[in-house]
């Protein structure tokens, strides 16, 4: 049965079961994963997840089920459940049903484009990348990674006062780990590329990126143990920012768990950052037009100027700190309860490449790897003391890439340090973005 249809006769057949007020929220996520090595299909992976979710409120009190059968005898199974497990509730009054925000977009995230390449030719292009990667120099080794991910995700939200919400969204992703080897020296690089339009890849210009990236380590040296100023690479900069996502998570601050808490208004960042969370950011992969509860999603500016304006709020947040909801409840799953978290996370870019910042640069580091952030950082304090590979840059020229180093500092006083942003752009498959950042220094120990 479709889940329109569905819906319909879930609201009719619990009016008529006596529930005051309903609601159901349904997602479905499907997923290709598939390996390529040597040139023959390592791995193939498809996977189907997903089921609805009935609130509703009987004799006034609040009731769940789930189940992941669309059909008609759920229907009954759904109501029954919802029924019995709010007889044993003991909340004093009941969840509210929200009744919708006054406009909402109605934006199709899906790229039908991606539904026209069929799955062979999908594979039948990883396989040429690889064949490229491996013929582009003689030292390249291996590639112990060359992965294609394809997934897309429905929702469909609808209650009793009329309110009826429906999303789609997918995406397209490649990667590859190259391994490379020069005598006694063995080193590896990692290349994601994510797009909603597959005509838009080109194999050599993949090939080339891949194999550059994994070479470019090889010849590593030392370097004095001491302050550096520090060019985060766009997606280095997008690990770090990704690791202290919570901090801006008003459910984490009313915990006391974030050191944004009371920080609205204020300024905690340098001048130069801006971060903006936009949820129809185009061929953005954490794209949606309505969050967890059915609030309308919108473009909010979480910091401008470096001035706090927001923490992202779901509706329970928002109520008891007196502001209006953000639109960023999420659920993580049918079943799962409403947290918080971001759409597409992006820092706003600024003027200038990458390349212009490096040759200003007397002296300075060019992090492009980071590892080791679960165990090294402390999203908390903002403490952090993590594992990097990078270049030294000396007279504004790239010199050589750095034995491992280890970068230490604190992440909201780095937010503070930035002293210039980047103007290309890298956005992660969880929507997390960044360019390049500049920032004034930390400290680096080469292990």
């Amino acid at each position: 049965m479709k889940i329109e249809k569905f819906q319909e006769k879930v609201m009719v057949s619990g009016l008529l079961a006596g529930f005051e007020d309903m609601e159901i929220y349904y997602e479905q996520a499907d997923g290709l994963s598939c390996d390529i090595y040597q040139g023959e299909v390592d791995r193939y992976e498809t996977s189907r997840t997903g089921g609805l979710s009935f609130r509703g409120i009987y004799d006034g009190k609040t009731g769940y089920a789930f189940t992941e059968k669309i059909e008609e005898d759920s229907i009954d199974y759904l109501l029954e459940k919802a029924k019995a497990n709010a007889e044993l509730a003991e909340e004093e009054e009941p969840e509210e049903i929200y009744a919708g925000s006054g406009e909402y977009e109605e934006i199709d995230h899906y790229s039908d484009a991606m539904d026209t390449i069929s799955t062979a030719d999908k594979m039948a292009f990883l396989k040429a990348v690889e064949e490229k990667i491996l013929r582009n120099n003689s030292k390249i080794y291996s590639v112990n990674t060359c992965r294609m991910i394809e997934q897309s995700n429905e929702r469909l939200l609808a209650n009793s006062k009329g309110l009826v919400l429906h999303d789609r969204k997918n995406f397209f992703a490649i990667m590859f780990s190259v391994v490379v080897k020069d005598g006694d020296e063995t080193k590896s690089g990692f290349t994601v590329k994510m797009t909603k339009e597959f005509d838009t890849l080109v194999a050599d210009e993949i090939a080339k990126e891949a194999a550059e990236e994994a070479l470019s380590y090889l010849g590593e040296q030392s370097i004095a143990n001491k302050k550096y100023p520090i060019i985060f690479r766009k997606d280095a900069a997008v690990q770090l920012l990704g690791t202290f996502l919570s901090s801006f998570s008003a459910e984490v601050a009313q915990k006391g768990q974030s050191r944004l808490k009371d920080q609205v208004g204020e300024t905690i960042a340098s001048k130069h950052l801006t971060i903006i969370d936009d949820p129809f950011y185009e061929g953005g992969p954490a794209n949606r037009n309505f969050d967890g509860e059915g609030v309308a999603s919108k473009t909010c500016t979480v910091i401008e100027n470096g001035k706090l304006q927001t923490l992202l709020h779901n509706r329970k947040t928002a109520k008891k700190a007196g502001v209006e909801t953000t639109g960023h409840a999420y659920k993580p799953s049918y079943k799962g309860t409403v947290v918080i978290a971001p759409s597409n996370f992006i820092v706003a870019v600024g003027e200038r490449t990458q390349d212009a910042i490096v040759a200003e640069q007397r002296e300075a580091v060019l992090i492009t790897k980071l590892s080791g952030l679960h165990s090294g950082a402390n999203a908390i304090s903002g403490d952090f003391s993590v594992a990097a590979n990078g270049f030294y840059i000396k007279d504004g020229k790239i010199v050589a890439p750095v034995k491992q180093m280890t970068i230490a500092g604190n992440f909201f006083e780095l937010l503070k340090e930035i002293k210039e942003v980047g103007s290309d752009l890298y956005i992660s498959p969880g929507g997390t973005g960044a360019p390049s950042i500049l920032v004034k220094e930390l400290s680096v120990t080469v292990d």
